[in-house]
């Protein structure tokens, strides 16, 4: 199938576009771009993710939302795997209004762009408090989590199904065993 995108959009017009279609796009520098499809693993992986947030944070405090859309720079709109939120937003806003958490399930596309483009943009969000990538092939994880105010220069990389990220900020301990259950390595 040969899809025909927009050159060029602004926010809003983005927004009305992309709305009702089956194709997952996001908006980067002002060009929309088509995203991947998903495997059974990365579906597995957000989704396990997913559970474990929900079953470790406030609700009253914080809303967790897969694939939910996240204004990252003056013409960037993406769609994170996760979005936890603060509980203040709409029920009818297409974007987060104050991202404290996001993560991404690495794609063979994209591992460039989770770990080199997203992590820039996500890193500069005040509200952010941990930006996490999970790796689908391995038990695997990159984690940005602000500490003092700031973020360091590089992830810390946790490896093996018996590690365990903290991230202090949200009161969260996620470990990799619960995060990829379920998922056979080769």
């Amino acid at each position: 199938m040969n899809v025909q995108l927009p050159v060029h959009l602004d926010k809003p017009t983005f927004l009305s576009w992309v709305q009702g279609r089956e194709e997952r796009y996001e908006l980067v520098d002002g060009r929309v771009v088509m995203m991947p499809g998903t495997s059974r693993d990365h579906g597995m992986i957000v989704g396990n993710l997913y559970v474990e947030l929900r079953r470790q944070l406030d609700r009253s405090k914080w809303s967790v939302i897969a694939e939910f859309g996240l204004d990252s720079g003056p013409d960037t709109l993406r769609y994170p795997d996760i979005v936890v939120d603060r509980v203040n937003g709409a029920g009818k806003d297409y974007t987060a209004t104050e991202p404290a958490f996001l993560a991404e399930v690495l794609s063979p596309s994209s591992t460039a762009t989770d770990l080199g483009d997203k992590a820039a943009e996500y890193l500069k969000l005040p509200s952010l408090m941990a930006y996490l990538v999970l790796s689908q092939d391995e038990p695997k994880a990159w984690l940005w989590a602000r500490s003092a105010g700031e973020f360091a220069a590089g992830a810390e990389v946790y490896a093996g199904i018996e590690a365990v990220l903290r991230i202090t900020a949200l009161g969260l301990e996620l470990a990799l065993s619960d995060i990829y259950s379920d998922i056979k390595f080769a």
